[in-house]
């Protein structure tokens, strides 16, 4: 059978796709474009449409359109394959024995939930004591009830329920959707109602909050064949834009910090919607951007909170701080009623989230005590160990010995023993992932240099010690790379050029092989006998 993905891939132009996000200019055979990641400071984002492929040079990604679906949207294969389907006309369930009964659910539950919204909006426009409460008590413009499809769910117990069966909608098709709670009455009552909207703009559940008094206070949509709240990220769909522009991602503790900050100008205001941030989370914001801030309260919950993230940071490359000048205001909602120009402050004036959080231990611990100093020191070095950038730990590390009147060396000394506790006690998930033995980034650039002036330069006097690739798709991106480097340049001299990358690949070999060797020896007895082997494989590279 015809394969799914190439039904797909010949339905929709890569150049079509792509220019949905990226400016798209033409550069020969290819088009070039600026990087929606925004990492590069001159046009690095290339696109092939004879190949299909694209490759953005500064941020490392390339690939076809589901590929690059997933990146700049933050999403899975599946989710990227079903996206582009609905985009290009194709029956997914006529593939790969895909069933056809769940594609039916699903496109049934979209379909009550996207009734249920123009439901319960048509029921807040009608109801003067609800829109009181949104516009006046909320304080929420004509513009964020519209972006954010705000409505109001009925006290009554089966209206939703009712006016959907009218639609020919079941009972156990509304169950499906989260719509019915397990007494089969509508999930939601008496309750100004928000939805829950995916990067693709389909609603799949929502998040509403009561109206009176009652508990709970908020009330979300459990997980369901639309919706999981470890992956979902509310606000998300709203601000993308805003932050692949501005470069930045905030994220709030509650959905309405999110829709007061929209509405006050601070469009990249995001909420992981009543569950902990996850690892998922992190990753799918990432690929938007790499400055993350946390609007965290300065409470028990927020450090742990800020310190969780941290974590599961690891080796993102993320670059996390937290927002916490709030003037007084308890979460940035407040503070955007007092006055929205503080918290556009506010988001500014952000702090590293390691510092944030070592300011926050030393304000709860007493340093003038030995048993101040051993928590202020145990809880420090749990953080530091995540901290992956050698310099920047190491520059910690002399702020935390200094705060505590010791030597640098007997704080790392300690930190070592803390991470071997550590080992044994903490999950696997939290802990820092092990380097492994993949090329770094600046070998892999050089590696697929040279191999693009031998496939395509017609370099064979300069011994490039690569094999060309068997795979299709990696042929075609070193055909990118090499017409971006040589395309345009007359009279190019390959033969010196894959000289000269060649030796800038062996000493950043070399330095790489050095560094990793060193790493070994602090961990060896200098008496040992593996000691002196590897001084003398340190000694023989640097001589080399």
């Amino acid at each position: 059978m015809y394969d799914l993905k190439e039904e797909i891939k010949s339905r929709l132009a890569v150049e079509d796709v792509v220019g949905q996000y990226v400016e798209l200019k033409r550069a020969g055979r290819n088009l070039k474009g600026r990087s929606p990641w925004g990492v590069d400071k001159t046009p690095s984002f290339m696109v092939s449409p004879e190949k299909g492929i694209w490759h953005d040079f500064s941020a490392g990604k390339g690939g076809d359109i589901f590929t690059f679906l997933m990146e700049v949207e933050g999403i899975s294969f599946k989710e990227a394959l079903e996206k582009l389907a609905a985009r290009a006309g194709v029956d997914i369930t006529k593939y790969r024995g895909g069933d056809p009964n769940v594609a039916k659910k699903k496109a049934r539950a979209k379909e009550a939930l996207a009734l249920a919204t123009k439901y319960y909006q048509a029921c807040l426009v009608r109801n003067k004591t609800v829109c009181e409460y949104v516009f006046y008590k909320r304080n929420l413009n004509r513009w964020a009830v519209s972006e954010f499809k705000i409505g109001y769910a009925p006290g009554q117990g089966k209206m939703l329920y009712e006016a959907l069966k009218k639609r020919g909608f079941t009972k156990e098709e509304l169950k499906t959707a989260g719509l019915l709670s397990a007494y089969d009455n509508d999930m939601f009552r008496d309750r100004m109602t928000v939805p829950f909207v995916d990067t693709g703009g389909d609603i799949i559940g929502f998040t509403a909050r009561i109206i009176g008094k009652g508990e709970p206070k908020y009330l979300n949509t459990s997980d369901t064949i639309l919706f999981n709240k470890s992956r979902f990220i509310f606000g998300l769909c709203n601000a993308k834009e805003s932050i692949r522009r501005n470069g930045f991602v905030v994220i709030v503790e509650g959905n309405m910090d999110v829709i007061s900050s929209h509405q006050a100008g601070v469009r990249e205001a995001v909420a992981t919607s009543g569950t902990a941030m996850t690892d998922q989370h992190l990753k799918i914001l990432s690929n938007l951007t790499s400055d993350i801030r946390l609007a965290y309260d300065g409470d028990e919950a927020g450090v742990k909170a800020t310190e969780r993230a941290i974590m599961l940071a690891g080796d993102l490359g993320i670059n996390l701080s937290v927002i916490s000048n709030y003037h007084g205001a308890k979460d940035p909602d407040e503070l955007i009623q007092k006055d929205p120009n503080l918290w556009k402050q506010a988001v500014e004036e952000r702090v590293p989230a390691v510092d944030w959080l070592l300011n926050k231990y030393e304000e709860n611990l007493d340093l003038r005590t030995a048993t101040g100093k051993k928590q202020y020191s145990d809880v420090a070095l749990k953080l530091l160990s995540f901290v992956n950038d050698e310099i920047e730990r190491a520059s910690y590390e002399k702020k935390v010995a200094k705060k505590l009147d010791v030597e640098v060396e007997i704080l790392r000394e300690k930190g070592e023993r803390l991470n071997k506790k550590l080992e044994q006690a903490v999950s696997h998930r939290y802990l820092k992932k092990p380097k492994t033995e993949l090329k770094s980034d600046k070998l892999k650039k050089y590696e697929d240099s040279l191999l693009a002036l031998k496939i395509f330069g017609g370099v064979t006097k300069t011994k490039i010690p690569f094999e060309p690739p068997e795979d299709d798709a990696k042929l075609d991106e070193l055909e990118l790379v090499f017409n971006r480097d040589h395309e345009n340049i007359k009279d190019t001299d390959y033969e010196k050029e894959a000289s000269d990358l060649l030796a800038l690949y062996d000493r950043e070999s070399k330095k790489q092989q050095i560094s990793a060797l060193n790493e070994q020896l602090s961990k060896l007895d200098e008496e040992s006998e593996e000691y002196e082997e590897i001084m003398k494989k340190i000694y023989d590279l640097q001589r080399s």
